[in-house]
């Protein structure tokens, strides 16, 4: 496969329609919900493209590929990288979402990468030579890293980590990045069940409960319609927490036994993820102290699923796609959160069966918002996502045959650049279909929340 073939973009006449497939995942999401997702992916074309990974995945599988899988992340866009607190409280920079993860092809990751630069380069006023540099210097760390892994050990590329220090040791001391890092790590460190504890709840009868804003966080409580219906949805939940305790750690599982659960919410996260259920936990010591938030998020089948080939859909595939997300993550990301595992809700509100992913709602977590970052702060933001995306692809695969056949040159680096201006530029085009869709009503829409 000649690297320059990369830079291709050759869609078929009969390409399936991206509203369609935004409506076939619509079918198994909450369907009060469905018109917030709209509503949230039509504000921008990076919102759209947020929301859009079936779309791209569909699109990815009629380009160019190597052969070479690595566990994929699905949605490597660059708002689903960020700060987190690893158990052993560093703050490190990684991946933080891995609802499409799969074995897949790594030019896929990539190329999601280098686009979302190019779109955010777009919307932040970026000249189109800027935005070029932006995702060239992006690709190229990629490549880069991914030749510096060749020469580690098995065990060095598994404990490699990208330490947030390290991020401020390579800005000046003064300057809008310097002060923007800063500012994240300060907000990651706040950001933990104490600070949700104070956000999301008010105390009644002497007691913690989250705070009811429909249709953005609505309580368990205003689902039932009796005490006896309350009564059986609580023996549920408590032998829902018995299962997730199964799946985590010996350890992890007898800290969570020293938890008691107080109180439980519906909440809408992300874009994308809009309309998939995804519930809070908050559990408290026996005296009512030492909050612990925990999310409760639904894993649906990976948008990359329906792409990857059947040799690659064979029955290694875990099951249940809360133990996929949850697997995927631990393979990918330099550490993990503790309270990561997963559960199986056999009988639901709706009466099916859905599958669900843990861990902890806030623990030193940090985005940073990219809307408004100026060329230079993109384009080392760029080249950390480009770093942590290497990583994650040389623990998962064969980091020796990717990095010969990403070469020394930059010619792998150029045909990406070219590929994501003119997959931002199809972008524009359907985002400007989904506007159409809200407008002639197919598409149902509710902005602002």
């Amino acid at each position: 496969m000649p690297r320059e073939q990369h830079a291709a973009l050759d869609l078929p006449a009969g390409r399936p329609d991206p509203i369609d497939l935004l409506k076939t995942q619509a079918r198994t999401r909450l369907p009060d919900l469905v018109p917030v997702r709209y509503g949230r992916m039509s504000a921008s074309p990076f919102a759209y493209y947020r929301g859009a990974a079936l779309p791209m995945a569909s699109d990815l599988a009629g380009t160019p590929a190597t052969g070479l899988l690595v566990q994929a992340c699905g949605d490597a866009h660059l708002a689903n990288f960020g700060l987190f607190g690893t158990p052993e409280r560093r703050l490190v920079f990684d991946i933080n979402d891995f609802d499409e993860t799969l074995q897949g092809p790594w030019e896929w990751d990539l190329k999601r990468l280098a686009t979302s630069l190019e779109i955010a380069g777009r919307e932040n006023g970026v000249t189109a030579r800027q935005r070029r540099k932006i995702v060239l210097a992006a690709v190229a760390r990629y490549r880069q890293v991914m030749r510096d892994f060749t020469s580690a050990t098995n065990l060095g590329v598994w404990y490699a980590s990208l330490d947030a220090n390290e991020l401020q040791t390579q800005l000046k001391p003064t300057g809008r990045m310097r002060k923007a890092v800063d500012a994240g790590l300060a907000k990651a460190r706040s950001s933990d069940s104490m600070q949700a504890l104070a956000k999301l709840t008010r105390v009644v009868d002497g007691r913690p409960q989250i705070v009811s804003d429909p249709p953005l966080m609505i309580p368990l409580r205003d689902f039932t319609q009796s005490e006896e219906e309350a009564s059986g949805l609580l023996g549920m939940l408590y032998e829902l927490l018995a299962s997730y305790r199964l799946t985590l750690p010996a350890d992890t599982a007898e800290l969570l036994a020293r938890y008691e659960l107080a109180d439980i919410a519906r909440k809408v996260v992300g874009v994308g993820s809009v309309g998939t259920r995804c519930w809070i936990v908050l559990l408290l010591a026996p005296d009512g102290s030492d909050p612990l938030f925990l999310q409760v998020k639904e894993a649906e089948q990976s948008a990359l699923a329906d792409f990857t080939g059947p040799k690659q859909a064979s029955s290694g595939r875990p099951a249940n796609q809360g133990e996929r997300v949850v697997l995927g993550q631990r393979y990918m990301q330099a550490a993990s959160d503790i309270f990561l595992g997963w559960i199986r809700v056999a009988r639901g509100l709706d009466g099916q069966q859905h599958d669900y992913y843990v861990r902890q709602l806030r623990d030193w977590k940090f985005s940073f918002n990219v809307a408004g970052m100026p060329p230079d702060w993109l384009e080392l933001y760029g080249s950390y996502c480009g770093w942590t995306l290497a990583r994650a692809h040389a623990k998962t695969g064969d980091r020796f045959a990717i990095a010969g056949y990403l070469g020394a040159s930059d010619v792998f680096d150029q045909a990406v650049a070219d590929f994501a201006a003119s997959y931002a530029d199809q972008n524009e085009r359907d985002y400007s279909v989904l506007l159409e869709a809200i407008k002639s009503g197919s598409l149902p829409c509710e902005t602002g929340l």
